[in-house]
């Protein structure tokens, strides 16, 4: 975990610098632009660090199935699933067989694509890029490269979500499916966030969320049945155990404070209702994910959000209250990374390089 620590010292550093060399933006729904150069480095030393990696989640067998088989064929393409996955392989089998190839490109574009999000939408950039990895998520991203690469994908289109743009958003969404199918969930949940927050809508979510998890033998049952034939049955013979209550808490208190603010957050940020609504979707699925752990693979989707809502929450509160919550949410998450990886987990980083 020593690189890890390292690495998110040099990130926050960074974007740290670049939002104190910010430019103003005259007209644009952020105020000011952080500096690009900055920005570029704290990015650039996140993927780097995860690109040169050689373990963690499914790494080994992404690494293991490039070297072994024939990814670089037609008939491997179309006989696997994810064909776009699949054809992103056999491009970069074009230039090595190196399997660190993927995993480095993977990473490249993972981070880079959340990365400009981030830099375009953040508030506070240095706060949106520490939670980013004190969270897990960097680490998740490590885990299920395909899932994430989908997840990416469908964060960079963060501004066709915001301007409405369903015809572009919708050509993004069938893009990243190619790269995990359950990316097209999107499609229905594009119309469902698009509206005003902390509605009926929104306590319905969290209602039927509590629902499903109370009579969850039931209610699995019933959803596993109705997907018996598609590509997501498989889910049903997951058997990971259930998310840790205290990673739903860490996803609930960006809401939480959102709620708390709700007024002052829609008079600086007009459009944060629909990041609040995705947002809310991922501690949904979380806190379905406390019966089965592969619920919480779809808040992969939603968790990223969470980034730009807590970086515009600290703005929402008091001018002479906003140090002790940004600092409070520093030892928050970094008590929370340390717990989550180092006690619960054991994470070990290894390279061959670093």
């Amino acid at each position: 975990m020593t690189v890890i620590w390292i690495t998110l010292v040099i990130a926050y550093m960074f974007s740290l610098y670049a939002r104190y060399l910010s430019t103003p933006v005259p007209l644009g729904l952020v105020e000011v632009r952080p500096n690009k150069l900055m920005a570029i480095v704290a990015v650039f030393t996140l993927a780097l660090v995860a690109g040169l990696r050689n373990n963690i989640g499914d790494t080994y067998f992404y690494m293991h199935t490039y070297r072994t088989q024939d990814v670089g064929s037609w008939d491997f393409v179309l006989s696997q699933k994810d064909v776009g996955f699949n054809i992103y392989q056999m491009i970069l089998k074009q230039f090595s067989d190196d399997p660190q190839l993927l995993v480095f490109v993977s990473a490249l574009i993972t981070n880079v694509l959340i990365g400009y999000v981030l830099y375009k939408y953040s508030r506070l950039l240095e706060l949106s890029i520490f939670v980013f990895v004190t969270s897990g998520m960097y680490i998740v991203s490590m885990n299920g490269i395909r899932q994430y690469l989908a997840a990416a994908i469908l964060f960079a289109a963060t501004k066709y979500l915001l301007e409405g743009d369903w015809k572009k958003y919708c050509l993004v969404i069938l893009l990243a499916s190619g790269f995990h199918q359950t990316a097209i969930i999107l499609i229905p949940i594009y119309f469902m966030v698009r509206r005003k927050a902390w509605t009926v809508t929104t306590f319905v979510l969290l209602f039927i969320a509590i629902i499903f998890t109370v009579g969850y033998g039931q209610f699995s049952s019933a959803f596993f049945s109705a997907i018996d034939d598609t590509h997501y049955s498989e889910y049903q013979n997951f058997n990971e155990g259930g998310a840790n209550i205290i990673r739903v808490f860490v996803d609930l208190m960006p809401v939480v404070l959102a709620y708390l603010g709700r007024e002052r957050l829609r008079e600086l940020f007009p459009k944060s209702d629909y990041i609040v609504n995705l947002s809310l979707l991922s501690v949904v699925f979380m806190i379905i994910a406390t019966q089965n752990w592969i619920f919480a693979r779809m808040s992969i989707y939603f968790g990223l959000y969470q980034l730009l809502l807590i970086s515009w929450i600290i703005k929402a509160f008091r001018e002479k209250e906003q140090r002790f919550v940004y600092y409070s949410i520093l030892i928050c998450y970094c008590v929370y990374f340390y717990y989550e990886n180092v006690v619960t987990l054991g994470i070990v980083y290894r390279s061959h390089y670093l």
